[in-house]
């Protein structure tokens, strides 16, 4: 799981590269399921979001510069 959370907008990235492949090499998918794994790949990109900037709060915070960029 740290592998994941260090990780998470690389993996992020290829999960997308390779479902936006599938999408269009396989022509036999339902236009419903492409659309509903791309709500899942918007959802998953907030979630990426948050642990990024999670890792950016604790290192300003280990600078001490949290204060001033906490919102």
């Amino acid at each position: 799981m740290t592998f994941a959370k260090e990780h998470a907008t690389r993996l992020y990235a290829v999960l997308v590269a390779v479902l936006a492949l599938v999408a269009h090499y396989v022509p036999s998918l339902p236009s419903a399921l492409i659309l509903g794994v791309a709500a899942a790949v918007l959802g998953t990109g907030e979630a990426v979001q948050r642990v990024e900037n999670g890792k950016t709060v604790d290192a300003l915070e280990t600078a001490g510069l949290a204060s001033r960029y906490r919102q």
